[in-house]
């Protein structure tokens, strides 16, 4: 780390670029860790640095592990950032998480899965990738082109079921990724389904994380099987190709031993022919008979044959070892074939039953959108009707409340023609009663008068006089009696008057009340 240090601020001098004091600090903090990992999380990048980088990532610097999560990267400077990794052979893992890369970004990706050769894995965690669709299908064309890629991290990335369908398309071209991680985005029930389609096809993925994308249990179910059965594939293809392995290291040895074994033979029958020549040549040197030389000869072509039967029988155990390995192979393929069998049969039965379970839903939706039309067309009438109702109620209310108003203006005038007329009647009344009073007080005032005269004048016919004033006293008495009796009349048409003028106050109030339940009535119409 302490050399990445000084390459970094060598670059920066060679390109005039100021270095930035968090990065270089960050370097020095890390100076101790493995050569191999280059772990820059939690820096805000500037688009200098980001530059200084990819010359550094060009020219191959040794790292296998390149860790920058929550940088803050710019969309120019993860664009050189990424540029620089192009044809970079060094880096395996590369983490981008928490970055909010974006179109720019996501086209920038799908060029570096498509030209780079090394990296396995990618972490691309908190980011907005399938927001912008164009950009996420240039990332999925990408990844289907990508050979070397087998961990591939895209959670809570806002990818939607178009995002889905594309990420689908390129499964079903890429043959190395194993491990997928999409949780926590908005796949939903369409791109679940374009997802386990594409699983169908691809025999890679042996691990997928699908939790979070409201996709329902039984598409979950399918593509958590298929990736099972993806898994126990890839298992006995390990299997089978360890076993391959073991029976060509064991045939290797047999043939290893055999030649061996033949070249042993080959030098202890030199051995022996020689040592036959030098008995042959003492022999004779010393003029033995010729009898010996040919038993030897015998000898010789005894060891031989004895070889030859050895080599044979090497060729006959070879061979076996040969046939019982094919006849293992195929004992394994027939298994094999047999497990395939039964899975892709337990598959296909489950698929024929998710085909009628999708069925039964689709018929059952069908059903729920004419129940859901049929309930929106009544939904419809009873709002027409309530709208008619309610304008109907409007008017009656409307023709009411004209009804009430004529009814509060006809009893106003009523009642104050009624005040009018009483106030008048008594008016007349008081004004003929102090008429009345004025007259009798004159009369006793000229009756005084003439009672005084008489006295004063004619007192002998006083009693003459008393007996008329007497009489007009009856008659005045009289006339007073019907004053009296013409004003109880006048109190009891005033107490007619207010009779009537309480009725109508009573009937008054049942109209108010009228007037609020039909108010009551069109609140409830309008709720």
């Amino acid at each position: 780390m302490e050399d990445f240090r000084r390459t970094y601020l060598r670059l920066c001098k060679e390109g005039g670029v100021e270095p930035q004091e968090s990065v270089v600090a960050q370097l020095q903090e890390n100076r101790t860790a493995q050569g191999s990992r280059l772990d820059l999380s939690g820096q805000s990048l500037s688009v200098d640095t980001c530059s200084v980088l990819a010359r550094a990532f060009q020219k191959d610097i040794t790292f296998t592990e390149v860790l920058l999560s929550d940088c803050m990267l710019s969309e120019e400077g993860a664009k050189v950032l990424l540029i620089g990794l192009f044809g970079n052979t060094a880096v395996k893992t590369l983490d981008l998480k928490g970055n909010n890369l974006r179109s720019a970004g996501a086209e920038v990706l799908g060029k570096l899965l498509a030209c780079n050769k090394t990296l396995r894995r990618l972490v691309l965690e908190w980011n907005a990738l399938g927001v912008w669709d164009e950009a996420f299908s240039l990332f999925c064309e990408g990844l289907a082109s990508n050979s070397m890629l087998m961990e591939l991290d895209l959670r809570n990335n806002q990818i939607n079921h178009h995002g889905a369908s594309e990420l689908a398309l390129a499964l079903k071209r890429n043959t190395t990724l194993e491990v997928l991680d999409l949780r926590w985005n908005n796949i939903g029930l369409l791109g679940g389904r374009s997802l386990l389609e594409a699983l169908q096809k691809n025999k890679s993925i042996v691990q997928l994380e699908m939790a979070g994308n409201n996709i329902p249990s039984d598409t979950l179910k399918a593509l958590e099987q298929t990736t099972e059965h993806n898994s126990d594939r890839q298992s006995t293809l390990r299997e089978s190709r360890s076993r391959t392995q073991v029976l060509t290291t064991e045939i290797q040895t047999l043939k290893d031993k055999k030649g061996r074994q033949v070249t042993l033979t080959l030098k202890h029958e030199i051995i022996l022919i020689l040592l036959g020549c030098f008995h042959i040549c003492s022999l004779i040197s010393l003029q033995r008979p010729m009898r010996y030389f040919s038993f030897k000869l015998q000898m010789t072509e005894a060891a031989l044959a004895l070889s030859e039967q050895k080599n044979h029988n090497m060729g006959e155990l070879l061979t076996q070892v040969k046939v019982e390995k094919e006849e293992q192979w195929e004992r394994q393929s027939r298994e094999r074939k047999k497990e395939q069998e039964v899975r892709e049969g337990k598959l296909l039965r489950e698929v024929q039953n998710l085909s009628e379970t999708n069925i039964q839903l689709k018929s059952k939706v069908e059903e729920m959108e004419r129940r859901c039309k049929s309930q929106q067309h009544q939904i419809f009438e009873l709002k027409q009707e309530l709208t008619n109702n309610t304008a109907e109620l409007k008017l009656r209310l409307a023709q009411a409340e004209d009804r009430l108003e004529t009814e509060k203006r006809r009893s106003k005038q009523v009642l104050e023609d009624m005040d009018n007329l009483r106030q008048k009647e008594v008016e007349h009344v008081n004004r003929h009663l102090e008429e009345s009073e004025r007259t009798l007080q004159e009369r006793i005032f000229k009756l005084e008068g003439q009672r005084i005269q008489l006295e004063e004048v004619r007192i002998q016919s006083i009693w003459e006089h008393v007996s008329m004033l007497e009489e007009k006293l009856r008659s005045v008495r009289s006339s007073l009696q019907e004053v009296q009796h013409h004003c109880s009349q006048q109190k009891q048409t005033i107490s007619e008057l207010q009779a009537k003028t309480g009725q109508q106050s009573v009937e008054m109030d049942g109209l108010r009340r009228r007037i609020e339940e039909l108010q009551q009535v069109r609140m409830h119409c309008y709720t």
